[in-house]
């Protein structure tokens, strides 16, 4: 990871957490600060990024990838991420069974499934 990466992550604040730590993302943080954020380890964030990208990059045609978020904090990404790299974006409420159900009028089956918390 370069040092301009670096400085990318922390003038973005992703090196910030919250103050409620959940077990399964202990292997993420680096400390903890004495107001109780805890500090996310930039390097292990840096390589679960690039396995995310490597994923996303070996689906040939990028509309088979789907990027879905219900949330209001998710659905800005969600629309810019496909803007910019021709993923399907769902944004917002979709109907349930979209994936699972074959009977369904707007069935679709993507390669690959990105979720936005």
């Amino acid at each position: 990871m370069k040092e301009e990466d670096v400085l990318k992550f922390l003038a973005a604040g992703t090196h910030l957490g919250g103050i409620n730590l959940d077990f399964q993302m202990e292997q993420y943080v680096y400390k903890r600060k004495s107001d109780g954020i805890y500090i996310i380890n930039l390097k292990r964030t840096w390589e679960t990024l690039l396995l995310a990208a490597r994923a996303i990059v070996a689906i040939e045609n990028p509309a088979d990838v789907s990027v879905i978020s219900s949330r209001n904090t998710g659905q800005r990404a969600v629309l810019k991420f496909a803007a910019a790299t021709g993923a399907t974006p769902i944004a917002g409420c979709f109907s349930p069974g979209i994936f699972t159900n074959q009977i369904q009028a707007g069935f679709w089956e993507p390669r690959l499934l990105v979720g936005v918390y």
